[in-house]
């Protein structure tokens, strides 16, 4: 990592003080991250609903639901068609949903059908539900639509119900609340090349006793909205099964275990009660604070380490609002771009920090974001050595402030080392707490370190961790999601759904043979009038919204000029050629990406997957193919802006629906 440099006499000259500190600090880095490289990547988890436990399977299924009022609403029928068929009824769903009628694509909210498996709006905010939840994002910058419906959050960070409450009030001002299908699955969806639609196979759940409902839903175009917090799952630990106290996932909250309500934290259900939880994520970093407060112990068990930050919450201030966040139209995207431009390491001279918070103090997060900043990194390993070598640097001082705040914070010395995290920021998504690392200042709370290699095992009475068991009432698995870069960023995998185009050629089958293929992210040739919530091929941003919001605008363009091109509806599909061409400069692209080889296993590297050497060159194109655009998110959209100008459509094939 450190880099020596020629004198006058052309001898190298000494490495720097700086230098040496960062090649120390990155030979840590790769022992903490070998540590916990395990062979079986992500087949170490299993997805709820694909668990051998009944019990684990249980709990895929939606606590919220109300299943009389449900099944007491107008069926959907068998063979329903409309113009546009949205699979997922969260922000990104609702975001299409009204993008759509703003731009007359659908004339009202009977040509939009949308099918979810929860048992209402809201996405991640419907399941998840666990006392201490709240955006980590600003809410004023991700929450959607806050221009259109004039809404002001209460907080910086809002918390879950008020979250929740929003995909409401989205809903009510446009008229959504008959437009969905709840609680059902999709198992595969056919383009019907003599109807010119989509078909979909569905299954309605109607609830405990009640049979499940097979039917087809069809529409002419075809959205997959899915979020990319989709599917819980857990870790295969070995006798989990046999716990004899209560269990379940923080994305299935069980307030008959622990008391208390969504938005009511008093968890009086464990008081008296050892409660242990598995995890030290972004979720249990908003959790365990409020776990401590009333277990009678309570045992974190961690793999990794979270980096955690100050947050910094407060009221919003109705003044401030009105006189410098909510000022003028386009104030949102505005501030979008502001707080994006600090984690891309683009900012520029003279810009005002509008969002201030510590998101923006992290410039190296550009690593997994890109930057505008800096040119295309060429594959040779100087390149790449110089670009990995700038970005350490660049990452040293946030790092650093990182483990010295966790050392001030946490009384305990041996405790504050185990909970210092040894990877640079961009490789775990970063955490935000004034609580979290104050809770284990508490005498009932108590860090198990695993040390990376996870719990042992389970018996009936607790958990086995180096060859201790922790005796236990209650476990909580805070243990995420599936990546959604799984399957290279497959929409089928993610969803979990079979989507076949034209002739029935399979979506995954494509994405495994050749790679992600894709125009812009959003699109693939041989799937006409199939659009989906873009992963691959397009900007990211670490703020999800911005990111669905510039697909769904790019999205909402393309067929308005095929529809305008054709008076009326349209088949509208990429050519190869063009998502080729596009391929081809995400791969050029690709040696930026290179830092992720120095960080440690979890959701970002595909829980190490990612950080595969293959011998096999097709392999390793099929994974720059994969890859987000290099340059930022900023960058990004005035790409996709260009093309609009540019107003032809090129690379997409248009032709008038019969």
């Amino acid at each position: 990592m450190a880099e020596s440099t020629n004198n006058t006499n052309g001898t190298a000259a000494a490495p720097s003080p700086e230098d040496l500190k960062l090649y120390e600090l990155s030979q840590k880095y790769t022992l903490e991250a070998a540590k916990r490289l395990r062979p079986d990547g992500l087949a170490q988890f299993v997805r709820l609903q694909e668990s051998s436990s009944v019990r684990i399977r249980a709990l895929a299924q939606d606590p919220w639901a109300d299943h009389a009022a449900l099944n007491a609403a107008p069926q959907v029928p068998d063979g329903d068609k409309t113009k546009f068929l949205i699979l997922g009824a969260g922000y990104g769903g609702l975001l299409y949903a009204v993008r759509l009628l703003e731009a007359g694509l659908a004339r009202s909210s009977e040509d939009i059908r949308f099918v979810d498996a929860a048992g209402g709006f809201g996405g991640t905010w419907w399941w998840n539900r666990y006392p201490g939840l709240a955006c980590d994002i600003e809410s004023y910058t991700y929450m959607p639509l806050l221009e259109e419906t004039g809404y002001m959050p209460s907080k910086k960070y809002v918390e879950g119900p008020e979250l929740l409450e929003h995909a409401g009030r989205i809903v009510e001002k446009w008229g959504l609340g008959g437009s969905a299908l709840f609680r059902s699955t999709v198992k595969a969806v056919r383009w019907d090349e003599a109807g010119q639609a989509w078909s979909a196979e569905v299954t309605e759940g109607r609830g405990p006793g009640e049979a499940s409902r097979e039917l087809t839903l069809k529409g002419e175009y075809l959205i997959i909205a899915s979020g990319i917090l989709t599917n819980p799952h857990v870790p295969k630990i070995p006798g989990l099964d046999t716990f004899a106290g209560a269990v379940f996932h923080t994305a299935r909250w069980d307030y008959g275990v622990t008391g208390g309500g969504h938005g009511d934290a008093v968890l009086t259900g464990l008081e008296g009660k050892r409660v242990g939880i598995i995890g030290t994520g972004a979720t249990a970093i908003q959790v365990v604070p409020k776990l401590a407060k009333y277990a009678k112990e309570l045992y974190v068990f961690q793999r990794t380490p979270s980096t955690v930050s100050w947050r910094g919450q407060r009221p919003t201030d109705p003044e401030e609002w009105t006189t410098k966040i909510a000022t003028k139209k386009g104030w949102q995207r505005e501030r979008m771009l502001n707080l994006d431009r600090y984690m891309t390491d683009g900012v520029q001279e003279g810009q005002e920090n509008l969002v201030g918070d510590g998101w923006t103090e992290m410039p190296a997060y550009s690593a997994v974001l890109g930057s505008p900043r800096y040119p295309i990194v060429d594959p040779t390993p100087e390149k790449i050595g110089a670009h990995v070598a700038r970005l350490y640097k660049l990452d040293l001082a946030h790092s650093e402030a990182i483990r010295a705040r966790t050392e001030t914070i946490v009384k305990d010395a041996e405790t504050a080392g185990k909970l210092k995290p040894w990877y640079p920021t961009w490789c775990k998504r970063p955490g935000f707490s004034d609580e979290y690392l104050q809770a284990f200042n508490l005498p009932n709370v108590h860090l198990v370190d695993t040390d990376g290699k996870g719990v042992d095992s389970a018996t009936p009475t607790g958990l086995v961790s180096s060859g201790t068991e922790y005796p236990l009432d209650i476990l909580i698995l805070s243990t995420g999601y599936d990546t959604p870069s799984i399957g290279g960023g497959s929409p089928a995998v993610r969803t979990g759904i079979d989507i076949y185009g034209r002739g029935g050629t399979s979506l995954n089958d494509k994405w495994t043979n050749h790679g992600a293929a894709t125009l812009h992210g959003l699109c693939s040739s041989g799937f006409p009038n199939l659009f989906f919530a873009p992963i691959a091929q397009f900007g990211q941003a670490a703020n999800n919204v911005f990111t669905l919001e510039v697909g769904v605008e790019h999205v909402v363009h393309i067929l308005e000029k095929a529809e305008a091109r054709v008076d009326g509806g349209a088949i509208v599909e990429v050519s190869s050629e063009a998502e080729e061409a596009w391929s081809f400069e995400i791969m050029r692209r690709a040696g930026w990406f290179a830092t992720v080889m120095g960080c440690t296993p979890g959701y970002i590297t595909s829980e190490g997957e990612a950080l595969r050497q293959s011998p096999d060159q097709m392999e390793m194109m099929k994974k720059a193919r994969a890859g987000p655009w290099s340059h930022g998110m900023e960058a990004f959209t005035k790409v996709l802006q260009e093309y609009r100008d540019e107003g032809s459509l090129q690379g997409f094939q248009v032709v008038k629906a019969a």
